[in-house]
């Protein structure tokens, strides 16, 4: 490993007004040393905002995730060996110090990622708190003792740490995906390799420069930045990593469970969705025009679990569609950083254009464009805001009814049962989150039960919190993160028969 000491900021003026003399880390964090490439490669992260280059982090490979897994490695026993309230602590300090940085982190996220600033510092405390969760959830990860068949026999039954994890992470929440997987992996004794998202590394990093001020030991959270095929290829072929937890796409998670089966790696896999949201006739209509705006438009619709297909009541479609409308229009659209902003830009170019052929696709297939339908020009800026967009008459045969959009539309579809909206809501290979409001007690339950998906709101359109399960169904994905469940997900079960 070529060792650099971290760098600071020197051309990107941007970047240096807005951290006023902080420290931007871009070296990788291996093994307690901040470390460089091998051959001196770098990639550049972009504000998608307005196309500067704010940075330039390492671009590492098979090699340095070598290293990287051996650090790890060679930290499992010490690590797994302290006590549950001894890792707590750490991890409890690094939610603290993540929270004293709130307005750093903030701003460097929405340099890299483009999210208004409100919603950054949100996503830093929501990250902070899978921290704080999961420092004491570790305390309650216990065993059993089972009775024996036998009088001179009893049978132990032991969590033990499953030992190294390497954690891929995706750009849209760049610090809350990493947490809400770190924390629980740690709590349980494990140690970790993180590889984030090639486009906002740098809220990584940050949370890296924070665990080794925290104190937690050299080679318990290591983070490797890079191209993800060399590092991801280098992950699965060392059988010294058991463990893989990854969000991002149902296409690339597919790949990942065919590679995690070389070394039958256990994995976690938090996928596409495409989520349904139900407003029946007799929902209270302020509350549910307002969680629309919420659940649809938060980080421009560019978020897992935001809502993709509207299906209202025919009883209320006109008066939803008209209000809906409305409440659109009045979103500011523009840079992040600029006061009252409330849409960022798309992350890239790609996706700008995948909403443009869903616009494109729907209008030609009956769609009415209510609202939106357009770029949004602003000055000095990047050509990367896209308009909220209202569609109405939506119909299944739209690309906006059948894939991810992860933009900012929405569109709306009338129906007239409530067996007729969970059919439609269900007819989908995805089934991550769900969204349903009424004010009618037995149809709550009736229809929670009958959707198929892993989260489901109920006159709720923000369902995500530390202490619940969060996870999907479907093509959407394996195993839970939050609460409990998560600790799960890191820990061996091993059975002790014990002779007397």
């Amino acid at each position: 490993m070529r060792h650099r000491p971290p760098a600071l900021v020197d051309t990107h003026s941007s970047f240096r007004h807005l951290t006023k003399g902080h420290r931007l880390q871009t070296s990788s964090l291996i093994g307690g040393k901040w470390v460089g490439s091998a051959d001196g490669t770098t990639l550049a992260v972009t504000n998608p905002a307005t196309d500067e280059v704010i940075a330039r982090v390492q671009a590492l490979g098979a090699a340095e995730t070598r290293d990287a897994v051996d650090a790890a490695y060679r930290a499992g026993p010490r690590w797994a060996s302290t006590t549950a309230a001894e890792r707590g602590t750490l991890i409890a300090r690094l939610a603290t110090l993540m929270r004293r940085d709130v307005e750093r982190l903030a701003r460097l996220m929405t340099l890299e990622q483009g999210k208004p600033l409100a919603e950054a510092r949100g996503e830093i405390g929501y990250a902070a708190s899978f921290l704080d969760w999961a420092a004491e959830e570790g305390k309650r990860l216990k065993g059993e003792i089972i009775p024996a068949s036998a009088a001179d026999k009893r049978i132990l039954v032991l969590r033990q740490p499953v030992g190294v994890t390497a954690i891929i992470t995706p750009w849209n929440f760049p610090a809350a995906m990493i947490t809400r997987k770190l924390g629980p992996a740690l709590a349980a004794g494990c140690t970790v390799v993180i590889k984030p998202a090639e486009d906002t590394p740098l809220s990584a990093l940050a949370i890296g420069e924070l665990a080794c001020e925290a104190g937690i030991p050299d080679g318990v959270i290591n983070i490797i930045t890079g191209k993800a095929a060399p590092i991801g290829d280098a992950m699965f072929d060392d059988p010294r990593v058991r463990k893989l937890s990854f969000t991002g796409s149902t296409e690339v998670g597919r790949m990942l469970m065919g590679k995690a089966s070389k070394n039958l790696l256990r994995i976690s896999l938090e996928l596409g969705g495409h989520a349904p949201f139900i407003v029946f006739d007799d929902a209270d209509m302020d509350r549910a025009v307002d969680a629309a705006v919420a659940c649809k438009f938060r980080n421009a619709g560019q978020t897992c679990i935001c809502a993709n297909r509207f299906y209202v009541q025919a009883g209320v479609y006109d008066e939803f569609v008209s209000r809906f409308a409305v409440a659109i229009e009045g979103l500011r659209v523009g840079d992040g950083l600029s006061d009252g902003v409330q849409i960022g830009p798309l992350i890239n170019d790609a996706a700008m254009e995948k909403v443009e052929s869903h616009i494109q696709n729907a209008t030609s297939l009956g769609g009415r464009l209510v609202v939106g339908g357009k770029r949004v020009r602003v000055d000095g800026h990047a050509d990367r805001f896209y308009a909220p967009t209202l569609v109405a008459e939506m119909t299944p045969e739209m690309l906006v009814c059948r894939e991810e959009t992860f933009g900012p539309v929405a569109p709306v579809a009338k129906f007239n049962s409530e067996s007729e909206a969970i059919t439609r809501a269900n007819d989908s290979e995805f089934g991550l989150a769900a969204y349903f409001f009424t004010r009618d007690a037995s149809r709550l339950m009736r229809v929670a039960e009958s959707l198929e998906y892993g989260i489901v709101g109920a006159n709720d359109a923000a369902p995500s919190t530390a202490q619940a399960p969060f996870g999907g169904v479907k093509h959407s994905g394996l195993g839970r993160e939050g609460g409990s469940h998560a600790m799960d997900e890191y820990s061996e079960i091993k059975y002790v028969s014990w002779r007397l």
